[in-house]
């Protein structure tokens, strides 16, 4: 018996949304350890730049992502602050 090789994995284009607010996270791994944690972050951020979701002071708090060497309100704030540069980019 052998194994199927794994399906190919899409990535989004450098230009897209999702690739800036996941890149966003992805930056702030020295705070934020966990990749599943990044992850899950990275998504529900998409969520909220797309006007579907929680804004990041409620976000951090519900999605119980372990935080390291930061406060939660410092956090927010990096978080507020490079979701505003992605929004006002064209």
């Amino acid at each position: 018996m052998s194994t199927l090789p794994p399906p190919v994995t899409k990535h989004f284009p450098e230009n897209s949304l999702e690739k800036k607010v996941y890149k966003i996270v992805d930056n702030l791994s020295e705070f934020i350890p966990i990749p599943n944690d990044r992850n899950r972050l990275g998504f529900s951020l998409y969520k909220y730049v797309t006007g579907q979701g929680d804004p990041p002071s409620i976000l951090l708090k519900s999605s119980k992502v372990k935080v390291v060497g930061i406060s939660l309100e410092e956090l927010t704030k990096k978080i507020t602050k490079e979701l505003e540069a992605v929004k006002n980019k064209p």
